[in-house]
């Protein structure tokens, strides 16, 4: 059976919502199965329903699974998502081809790290997004030097980022990005925001760089919820799933129905696309600059 493309998509006879051709609007730091259940949803929702017209480009932060940028990569960025469980007291297994990926990229490979600079200047990057797990976003001095390919950490990646958009745009103040960040500790936006500032120091970056990236950017803190089994471990399932769509998916993903983002006031994304267009299982919410979350034990 043949992989995913979108070739072999229009030759099963899909009838659900793709985007082809868009210019690449996120950075996403996180290739796994979360994000790609949940913002990535959210950002092909925003195409197909908002006029949002912009792909996202993955950027692994770490280098444990090359593998897995190779298979996005195969499939030209398509993959199958299953969303499953209830709404309105009825059950829900809802299938659809996300198109939103552009390709994914290890920045640890030869020659991939320029293409996440090069992206760092482009005129169309608005947002970054990040999933690095809770010991993502952390500083250690010394871990991590400005002209490394690439930095170790994943703040030291970001931080060199946003040097270069910088540079590349002269410090213009309306060049900034939204960073959005999904990693599960206690105001995780703020937490990323020192992590840079210490690398910029530490770098000796000019202070109106350091500037320039604390008040042209805007580091918005998220609670994010959704349950996400990922891959479907059942050979007879897969198996079956496969013979019904006509293809093979090595990137396909599983996620519970409801999900649900909470964001400080910094920056109210629901004034954009996820509130209009989104289920009545998938709400954002905006929550005061000075409230504070706990991570569930």
């Amino acid at each position: 059976m043949e992989t995913l493309n979108y070739k072999v998509l229009e030759s099963t006879g899909y009838n659900g919502y793709i985007l082809k051709d868009a210019p690449v609007k996120v950075m996403q730091f996180g290739e796994g199965n979360f994000l790609r259940a949940f913002v990535d949803y959210f950002f092909d929702i925003a195409n197909e329903k908002a006029g949002y017209n912009g792909k996202v480009k993955l950027v692994q932060p770490i280098a444990n699974f090359p593998q897995m940028a190779d298979w996005i990569n195969e499939q030209e960025g398509l993959y199958t998502l299953y969303l499953r469980g209830s709404e309105k007291g009825q059950k829900v297994d809802a299938k659809r081809v996300i198109s939103c990926v552009h390709d994914c990229v290890c920045p640890y490979s030869e020659g991939k790290w320029d293409e996440v600079l090069a992206l760092a200047r482009s005129e169309d990057l608005e947002i970054v997004v990040s999933n690095t797990t809770e010991a993502g976003i952390a500083y250690t001095q010394g871990d991590s030097q400005f002209d490394q390919v690439p930095p170790n950490s994943f703040p030291a990646k970001l931080t060199r980022v946003l040097f270069e958009r910088y540079k590349a745009f002269n410090g213009a103040a309306d060049k900034g990005l939204v960073i959005l960040s999904c990693e599960l500790i206690d105001n995780n936006g703020k937490e990323l925001q020192k992590c840079c500032n210490n690398y910029a120091k530490d770098w000796n970056l000019d202070a109106a760089f350091i500037d320039w990236m604390n008040n042209a950017n805007t580091f918005c803190s998220t609670l994010v919820d959704r349950i996400v089994p990922g891959r479907i471990r059942d050979p007879k399932e897969m198996a079956a799933l496969e013979e019904a769509n006509g293809y093979t998916d090595k990137a396909l993903d599983v996620g519970e129905v409801f999900g649900g983002t909470f964001q400080t006031q910094e920056l109210n994304l629901t004034q954009h696309f996820w509130r209009p267009y989104a289920s009545r299982s998938t709400r954002p919410c905006v929550l005061p600059d000075n409230e504070c979350w706990c991570r569930p034990g």
